[in-house]
């Protein structure tokens, strides 16, 4: 399913590892590239808000959750692949088809004897929709060299990812190294699965979680409501250059991320050499998972009203996002933490803003915050079972058309 690990998610630690990484931080992920990306995310939710506004002009209960994986699925389209969805790919249906494959139970995995069996079909459905995965990367490669072979890939103001990608294919990842690793076409397709199927849920996810929580806490909603006002005043929407000085809204962003972390179980870690952590022997090649559910939760790290949502419980500021602190670690630590981070919390900390600071927010008639189905939705990333609906009031002075 990954190519041979031929991406970054699930290829073992090594030079190779290494060169990808370097890779994809130096030419996909780094600040200047998501910086050019800006005015992108800034059209994309510009539209967002729209559409929003429509609805609430006519007095509609939206589905939020629908509502905002549409708003990301837009902006990773465009930043990946260059182009809206237009549905002829279907690339978010076989991505999430594969996203559930590779986080669901399976038995041979616990009794390796019946692997081969494959009892449950979960083999036979991955080899299925790897080879739709394919076809798909194949379709939209071809898609960007016919572009790039009629010159239109220079009018462009900015190259997405798959043109970047491309245009170090047969070039070595690492030419000052006598380790020569090239880079070819299953490189480019197992890059792009790491990129897509990490941006397609993780950052929606994480925003339908946070709505929610506000939805349940109209004190917290309130107060991070009159920050914006105060911080962006009532005539215009949010901007990138604006987060930096939302303090409130990155605890709340953190408090979400601490109760509701998108990954409840980070990629599995591997062990390099016998070791003893705190008295406890961890052998060679020992595979250790990491429960950020569980850390998020532990009283003995969160105190009592640990399944409380209080964000003024980072009001000191001394926890980051980054890895830094274990007790929060919704994006992992170390070299194998997310080289995607800065990029989504700006999706999430923009696209949350602006829903809060450009509505009001209902829940539809006769349901109280208190009543709100907070059921998880478990697999490689940790969803909202049930759908989030709320009606939305335009509060901005300004007439957006």
């Amino acid at each position: 399913m990954s190519y041979g690990t031929k991406g970054m998610a699930f290829t073992e630690y090594g030079p190779y590892w290494r060169h990808i990484r370097k890779l994809c931080t130096l030419q996909l992920l780094c600040p200047s590239k998501i910086e050019a990306f800006a005015p992108l995310r800034r059209e994309e939710v510009g539209l967002f808000v729209r559409s929003l506004k429509k609805a609430a002009a006519a007095g509609e209960v939206v589905d939020l959750s629908e509502k905002v994986g549409g708003l990301v699925e837009d902006i990773t389209y465009r930043m990946v692949l260059g182009r809206k969805n237009d549905d002829m790919f279907n690339l978010k249906g076989t991505v999430e088809e594969t996203l559930f494959l590779a986080g669901a139970f399976n038995i041979g995995d616990y009794v390796p004897f019946l692997s081969p069996l494959d009892l449950q079909g979960l083999a036979k459905r991955m080899k299925r929709i790897s080879k739709t995965i394919d076809q798909l990367f194949e379709k939209i490669i071809g898609e960007h060299e016919q572009v790039s072979k009629s010159g239109q890939v220079q009018g462009r103001s900015h190259k997405d990812f798959v043109d970047v990608l491309l245009s170090l294919i047969h070039q070595p990842l690492n030419p000052n190294n006598e380790q020569v690793y090239i880079m070819e076409r299953t490189n480019v397709k197992a890059i792009l699965l790491d990129m897509i199927s990490g941006a397609f849920d993780t950052s929606a996810t994480a925003i339908v979680w946070t709505l929610t929580e506000l939805l349940r806490h109209p004190r917290v909603m309130k107060h991070l409501q009159e920050e914006l006002q105060s911080v962006i005043g009532m005539d215009r929407m949010v901007e990138e250059s604006d987060l930096p000085k939302l303090g409130y809204l990155s605890m709340v962003v953190k408090e979400s991320l601490r109760l509701h972390p998108v990954a409840p179980l980070l990629i599995p870690h591997e062990s390099m050499e016998d070791i003893t952590v705190e008295g406890f022997d961890v052998p060679k090649k020992s595979r250790i998972f990491i429960n950020t559910w569980a850390i998020g939760r532990d009283p003995k790290v969160w105190s009592e009203n640990v399944e409380e949502f209080f964000p003024e419980r980072f009001i000191d500021g001394n926890i980051d996002l980054r890895g830094h602190d274990f007790q929060l670690l919704p994006f992992g630590s170390g070299r194998r933490g997310c080289p995607a981070m800065q990029l989504g919390l700006t999706t999430v900390r923009l696209a949350l803003a602006n829903l809060v600071h450009c509505f009001n927010w209902d829940l539809p008639s006769g349901l109280k915050p208190k009543d709100l189905d907070m059921t998880e939705k478990f697999g490689l990333s940790l969803s909202k079972a049930i759908h989030l609906f709320a009606m939305p009031t335009y509060r901005l002075c300004n007439q957006l058309s």
